[in-house]
């Protein structure tokens, strides 16, 4: 079954109602009665109209499906003044995926010890770099197995689009990678997983199949500022566990199965100010009353105590939440604030 594995293949998945309305979730904000979505983070859409597109509107899926389904696009395809705008405004500049590539094999040397478990780097004679997956598979170290990899925890700060947990086109280029070169992190799991798998489509090896790939999914995690890169990382995780299912069975997986990796991915990949550990925006002035004599009372307004001492553990904002998982099918965690990983 052939699939668009490129930059615009990520637009499959909005075609599915359910499935866009549960990348939208805000998991920190949301209760068991009431979704909350990830909300815009910027100006940018505000050519769109001030309402529902202003900076602190939530994303609803009617934004980004059917004839709105151009609305959230790549950074490549934007408009070269817009990212010029977002580089300035937010800092916002995106990897190339050689570096990516780099970096990644740098972490998987660490793990393994040794070079080029997954590529070889090369550098053509025009200075242009590329890279050449291994053709043998992946040998792991003595007293490390190749569910240890699978399990691995892995997170990319302000993931942008999220090149290095997944690669399924060159973030500066708009490039398509083919599915056997990619190097993201997320990418490199799923190698694993089909390297050590049984390929027979039988009811089994698919089961076996699935879970490990959620176990692959909730490895790994990434968190942005902005409502629109966190949509778009969250979409091309789901569109990677499209493709490798594609790939490995020949057809799409069920509406069940993306729910799932749906889910996980929408807690593993959330919107946060990085440098607080609160919900984007969320630490605010309180109101506070003191009697001074009498009857009189003294009201004034008092920032963030968090924000004032620069103190990430006192901020008034709202915590962001992730779920550490511990088991796979069925889906189980536990959830913890982000910030409790960085106190330890």
């Amino acid at each position: 079954m052939a699939v668009d594995m490129g930059i615009n293949g990520n637009y499959k998945v909005r075609q599915t109602s359910e499935l866009v309305a549960l990348l939208l979730k805000d998991q920190t904000l949301s209760t068991s009665t009431h979704q909350v979505n990830i909300f815009w983070a910027t100006d940018d859409y505000l050519s769109l109209g001030s309402k529902g597109y202003d900076f602190f509107s939530q994303i609803v899926p009617e934004q980004v499906m059917d004839d709105n389904a151009l609305v959230i696009r790549p950074r490549v395809m934007k408009h070269e003044t817009w990212q010029n705008a977002r580089s300035k405004d937010m800092a916002e500049v995106f990897t190339p995926a050689w570096v990516c590539n780099r970096q990644n094999n740098l972490v998987d040397e660490k793990w393994f010890g040794y070079k080029n478990a997954f590529n070889q780097e090369l550098t053509d004679e025009d200075g242009r770099h590329t890279w050449k997956a291994s053709s043998s598979p992946v040998a792991f170290p003595v007293g490390k197995k190749w569910q240890d990899y699978v399990k691995a925890k892995r997170l990319e700060m302000a993931c942008g689009e999220s090149p290095y947990l997944v690669s399924r086109y060159d973030a500066t280029t708009g490039a398509t990678i083919p599915l056997c070169e990619r190097i993201g992190l997320l990418d490199r799991k799923f190698r694993i997983i089909n390297e050590n798998t049984a390929s027979e489509p039988t009811t089994l090896n698919k089961r076996f199949w699935r879970r490990k790939a959620y176990q692959a999914l909730q490895s790994v995690y990434g968190f942005d500022w902005q409502g629109d890169n966190v949509y778009l990382s969250r979409e091309s995780l789901l569109c990677t566990f499209i493709d490798y299912y594609v790939a490995r069975w020949g057809k799409m997986p069920q509406k069940d199965s993306l729910m799932k990796a749906a889910e996980i991915i929408s807690w593993n990949i959330w919107q946060m100010d990085g440098t607080k550990f609160v919900v984007p925006k969320s630490c605010h002035d309180e109101r506070n009353i003191t009697q001074i004599k009498g009857k009189s009372f003294k009201e004034q307004m008092v920032p963030c105590e968090g924000c004032c001492k620069n103190d990430n553990n006192v901020h008034n904002g709202t915590y962001c939440k992730i779920m550490e998982w511990t088991c796979a099918e069925p889906l189980k965690g536990k959830c913890i604030l982000f910030k409790e990983l960085i106190d330890k």
